[in-house]
């Protein structure tokens, strides 16, 4: 466990003072049960979702100074999500250092989007306990910021969006075909309702529409409203 421990904190850039703080907040409760151990990650979650609230919601109202509250109220939500929470936890590989139980190793408990949510949470409350409200928030200021949305799945993130705040999916159309067949670049639009929302060009479509809602993402901030 302690090289991994340390494999985290170089990826996270947090050297813990208390490294069994850190261990609890990697431990699910099928490890403990599995271990005999009475405590797991559980109550950093709490801590960590509560953390997590302050920060963006203070993050928003200083960036946002033209919203009123239905439009951060709509923006917090959104970075908060467990969708949000899992993408930031794939970023740093945060699966390879939970420590599972083997029921849940087996039934793909590392990749599992719920899973790492909940260990991200807890990894925000174990940052706050052991370095403070200045580190834990310029640790999660750092993935709010439009540039941290470096996942390559923008297409889902942008879908979880706008289907939480529309009840509707995005729709993506072809607009422009270029190039002879094995030297082919695609353009395609993302939409929703009947407004262009993105724009994408890649070699294949999968590639296009990825860079459509990545486009679209970036420019959330400028719609405002009706996203």
């Amino acid at each position: 466990m302690g090289n991994l421990r340390k494999e985290l904190e170089n990826i996270i850039k947090i050297r813990f003072n208390d490294k069994e703080l850190l261990e609890l907040a990697l431990t699910h409760k099928s490890y403990a049960f599995e271990n005999g151990k009475n405590e797991w990650n559980e109550r950093l979650e709490f801590l960590g979702d509560s953390i997590l609230s302050a920060v963006v919601s203070s993050f928003l109202y200083k960036k946002h100074k033209g919203y009123d509250e239905g439009q951060l109220s709509k923006l917090k939500a959104n970075l908060v999500s467990r969708t949000i929470l899992a993408f930031w936890a794939k970023e740093v590989d945060l699966g390879k250092y939970l420590l599972f139980g083997k029921g849940e190793i087996f039934s793909g408990g590392r990749k599992r989007s719920s899973l790492l949510s909940n260990g991200m949470e807890a990894l925000i409350g174990a940052v706050y306990l052991d370095q403070g409200f200045e580190v834990v928030q310029r640790f999660i200021e750092e993935r709010v910021k439009e540039a941290s949305f470096t996942s390559k799945d923008y297409k889902s993130l942008l879908q979880e969006i706008v289907q939480s705040n529309n009840k509707i999916v995005p729709q993506y159309r072809v607009v422009k075909e270029e190039g002879p067949d094995h030297k082919k670049v695609f353009e395609i639009e993302v939409f929703w309702r009947n407004k262009l929302r993105g724009l994408g060009r890649g070699k294949n479509k999968k590639e296009a529409e990825q860079k459509a809602a990545k486009d679209a993402l970036s420019k959330m901030d400028k719609i405002k409203k009706n996203v």
